[in-house]
């Protein structure tokens, strides 16, 4: 049994009965009699379900080609990134670039070296980019984008047309590169033999010195 401080029990009662209250008082008001919050509409949740998933449930209709994307990068991307992809500085990171980095002591985490699935491209410029102006780009002005990055990356052709129908169709360089989930939550055969004793640290990527080394 864990014992709590006692005045953690009083702050967790005190929250239980307020949750309680308020679900009571909603049970029996409009949220809008209340003033508290909004109604979320249909409208206001298709504005946040948006996330795009490895297989590439989620994409939207719309596409773009590579040429198009270069346009598009070059209006919108270039400044912070490079005309070419690779950087704009230490702020800004590199799109392109990194192969065979990876197992290095100076890995570059590009879109074509570690990316493992190229609809997370099309999910993070979606919902993030441009920098400062997020969710400001078109359908087809990202997946022309992610044609675009993906092409500067070598991973599809200079003719690439990008949609919900071919960019899940496209294999990343690192696709094979990730490991299942280790969590104890998740459903898995354990080890039996041959399993892993000691985890050692050999090699860093860039040591900065704030995780001990040891127990002390």
């Amino acid at each position: 049994m864990f014992n709590f401080p006692k005045h953690v029990t009083m702050v967790s009662a005190l929250i239980l009965t307020i949750g309680v209250g308020l679900q009571s008082a909603l049970a029996g008001e409009d949220i809008a009699d209340l003033g508290l919050g909004q109604v979320a509409t249909p409208e206001i949740i298709a504005g946040w379900d948006i996330d795009i998933r490895p297989d590439g449930m989620g994409l939207p209709a719309g596409q773009g080609s590579v040429s198009e994307g270069d346009e598009v990068y070059q209006e919108r991307c270039a400044q912070c990134h490079g005309e070419f992809g690779y950087g704009g500085g230490s702020r800004y990171p590199e799109l392109v670039g990194g192969e065979d980095t990876l197992t290095t002591l100076d890995p570059r985490k590009t879109i074509g070296s570690y990316w493992p699935f190229a609809s997370t491209l099309f999910d993070y410029i979606k919902r993030a980019m441009p920098f400062g102006e997020a969710q400001t780009l078109s359908d087809d002005e990202v997946y022309a984008l992610t044609a675009f990055l993906l092409n500067l990356n070598d991973i599809v052709d200079d003719d690439a047309v990008m949609n919900s129908e071919t960019l899940p169709r496209v294999v990343m360089p690192n696709v094979d590169g990730f490991i299942d989930d280790p969590r104890p939550d998740v459903i898995k055969e354990a080890c039996m033999s041959n399993c892993i004793d000691k985890v050692e640290i050999v090699s860093y990527a860039r040591k900065v010195g704030v995780t001990p080394d040891n127990d002390n």
